[in-house]
């Protein structure tokens, strides 16, 4: 029951006269032909198909998508990106995740002391062209102390102190590179402008608390960076120093590149294998094994 009616009381009864006369009229139909023929609605005649398209109105109309999809991504292109970047990661920016994310570190920026300054978080953009580079060195998270952080991992400005992880990168390359001397500085700028990426997964954090920016879809984002120079260059070496630099460099195509692992360069770690590694002369070796140009480490 429902109210006081039961559920069959909704639906209108068909009487047996009905039915009976309903299959009276479908007999009589079939034994008359012309009856038959004429309840069969006939289709009408089908409109002429419009002619193809040539191939200037195909070219012209690939040319407008084109130009409407660049227009698109320059609107949602974060500034200080660099032009040939934006053009091999443009796809990203008009994804749901990374809106929230530039939402997310905005709204962060109004709250709190951000690092690096917004117009830094993309430093390593401006460097060198997309398909020049021919090294990338992954961090995880930037420096969250005040003058340190400025958009390449393990570097910091001038005049600010180098810190432990790099004073042991610059050990290593003491005993590893012929005639290189520590800087007296920890801006490794020099080495972008030769191909060098300094990519951090995260790529702002908040003033004083380490990864504080961790999981809001900057890992996302680095991880779409690897991925297109992986799938677009060749020959590439990969610096994958600690577990998570090599978590997130799993997915390179090591026929296509070439990849060294060692133990993160921290105080904590160093000792246990990065020291010895030898990682930037065998990257030289590499390069010039693709007929590449080897960086200059002591260009700095």
């Amino acid at each position: 029951m429902i109210g006081q009616k039961t559920i069959n009381s909704f639906f209108t009864p068909v009487s047996k006269k009905r039915i009976s006369n309903d299959i009276n009229d479908a007999e009589e139909d079939a034994k008359d032909p012309k009856k038959l023929k004429s309840s069969v609605v006939e289709p009408e005649p089908s409109s002429s198909l419009p002619a193809p398209l040539s191939p200037d109105q195909l070219d012209r109309i690939a040319r407008n998508k084109k130009a409407a999809l660049e227009k698109l991504s320059s609107a949602h292109t974060p500034p200080g990106f660099g032009e040939s970047w934006r053009k091999g990661l443009s796809a990203e920016f008009a994804k749901p995740y990374f809106n929230r994310l530039m939402n997310f570190v905005s709204e962060e920026r109004k709250r709190h002391t951000v690092y690096p300054p917004a117009e830094d978080v993309f430093t390593w953009t401006q460097m060198c062209e997309i398909r020049d580079v021919k090294v990338v060195i992954l961090g995880q998270d930037p420096y969250h102390g005040p003058n340190q952080a400025h958009g390449l991992c393990f570097s910091v400005k001038k005049p600010v102190r180098p810190p432990p992880s790099l004073e042991n990168m610059y050990k290593e390359l003491v005993s590893d590179i012929e005639g290189f001397e520590h800087p007296g500085h920890g801006d490794l700028t020099g080495w972008s402008k030769q191909g060098v990426l300094l990519l951090n997964a995260v790529l702002t954090v908040r003033a004083h608390q380490a990864n504080s920016h961790k999981d809001k879809g900057w890992e996302t984002f680095t991880d779409a960076v690897v991925q297109w120079l992986s799938n677009n260059l060749e020959g590439v070496v990969f610096m994958l120093w600690g577990s998570y630099a090599q978590k997130k460099g799993a997915a390179i195509n090591r026929k296509r590149h070439h990849v060294l692992q060692a133990v993160h360069p921290s105080p904590l770690s160093a000792h246990r294998g990065f020291f010895g590694c030898k990682h930037f002369s065998k990257a030289n070796e590499l390069l010039q094994k693709s007929g590449k140009s080897p960086v200059d480490w002591k260009a700095l």
